[in-house]
């Protein structure tokens, strides 16, 4: 018989971009530092009677049987009092928009006004959640039931635990099974269905000053697997090598694969029979809507000098000389543009409440967040009307090659051209 979990653990591989994100929300001493050291049988997480130990979200890579690599995200108190305590508050409840699951642990005794409104935003999110009783062990019978019934009327079935002793975890551990199996929106395969057996696929990946030293990024790592997978073949080179072994190459490749940041020049050594794409548009394929993407990068042609742009990188590497997000994206946008932009960087989880002051969201591939991340940005950037796109369809329209970088994705350039009309029309 196959093993129901399998499916899940084998796309969560170590990197904590394609793990499950369990996110633990409650009251402050509610028991949800406890209740991640009873799932992982670790001591991970602080637990303290003082009200307020974990003041801002911290995330804990860890491994959780049967599921395997999963991220915990512990949350502040979102009953924290005081100006500092409502900031907290915020930060918590902002963790939901990116979870693949959450944890709501309340007390077993009763559902206090914060829990009831804290589990009306979880729907409000269409987060898929597991209501999690806990300290069973301090609540009479008929208490019990009746928090219980209360949380069925909500339209959640409760798990009724006591975290401290370890009472009942296994049922908390199969809840996220379920919910995982069912309601989680997993990463599409980074190059989808375009490769198959027996193909040869190129791959060109620059060493330039933004590379990981004695390894690669992950997605040209992601790329070379599942290109593997697909019982295909994979040739890596750098720019320089390109015109040589495609040269080299009795049959010419399926496609090539390229860093975006020479495109222009994969482009140019490539023969026009070859279709090209880039690992960052294969990313807003894999973790976003590549289609959303394409139609934002149709704003650039309708900027102008002073207008404000937003660029966000979801991690917080060490910036480098020449960086792709800081320096080269705002000199390619300033070039294009005309003049300079005003560009404000963004790095890590947080993302601005209010998008309106923005004419453009740029936003990197997300390597290391959830596709749900990806997702929830987009959505709020598409109902406050502010176009996003990604690094990669942005760079190639910029280096004038977009019809090129997207020619296997004939959808996305449609909506491209689409957004240009539509954008032309209102200006």
């Amino acid at each position: 018989m196959t093993n129901p979990v399998i499916g899940i653990a084998s796309r969560m591989q170590t990197p904590k971009g394609l793990r499950l994100h369990i996110g633990l929300f409650g009251r402050r001493n509610a028991g949800k530092s406890s209740l991640i050291n009873a799932l992982t049988n670790q001591k991970i997480a602080i637990v303290s009677d003082v009200p307020g130990t974990t003041t801002d979200p911290v995330e804990k890579a860890c491994e959780l049987a049967p599921i395997g690599p999963v991220v915990f995200i512990d949350t502040a108190g979102i009953d924290d009092v005081g100006e500092l305590g409502g900031l907290r508050t915020e930060r918590s409840l902002a963790v939901l928009g990116w979870v693949d699951v959450a944890l709501i642990v309340c007390d077993a005794k009763a559902l206090t006004e914060s829990e009831l409104e804290l589990i009306g935003t979880v729907k409000s999110t269409a987060t898929p959640a597991v209501v999690v009783l806990n300290k069973a062990d301090t609540a009479d019978s008929q208490a019990l039931t009746a928090t219980e019934n209360q949380v069925r009327e909500l339209g959640y079935e409760p798990v009724t635990v006591c975290a401290s002793q370890k009472q009942n975890i296994d049922a908390v551990r199969e809840a996220i099974v379920k919910l995982a199996q069912s309601a989680v929106d997993p990463d599409l395969p980074l190059l989808g269905d375009l490769v198959h057996p027996g193909d040869t696929v190129m791959l060109v990946t620059p060493i330039d000053t933004g590379a990981p030293k004695g390894r690669l990024i992950l997605p040209q790592v992601q790329a070379i697997r599942e290109i593997l997978d697909a019982d295909a073949k994979c040739i890596v080179v750098r720019e320089n090598r390109l015109a040589e072994a495609l040269a080299n190459e009795k049959e010419p490749p399926a496609f090539v694969v390229t860093d975006s940041q020479v495109v222009q020049s994969v482009v140019d050594q490539t023969p026009k029979e070859i279709p090209v794409t880039t690992f960052s548009i294969q990313m807003a394929y894999s973790k976003c809507d590549l289609v959303d993407m394409a139609r934002g990068a149709a704003m650039i042609d309708f900027l102008r000098p002073g207008d404000k742009v937003m660029i966000c990188e979801t991690c917080s590497h060490h910036p480098q000389p020449d960086d792709i997000g800081r320096k080269k994206l705002p000199r390619w946008l300033a070039k294009k543009v005309g003049g300079e932009l005003d560009v404000e960087v963004v790095v890590g989880k947080d993302f601005p409440v209010d998008l309106t002051p923005y004419k453009l969201i740029l936003q990197c591939g997300g390597c290391v967040v959830t596709r749900r991340h990806m997702l929830t940005r987009l959505a709020q950037a598409k109902r406050q009307n502010v176009p996003m796109t990604n690094y990669g369809v942005a760079i190639s329209h910029l280096q004038g090659v977009l019809e090129r970088a997207l020619e296997l994705h004939p959808e996305a350039m449609k909506a491209f051209h689409e957004a240009r009309e539509t954008f032309s029309n209102r200006s």
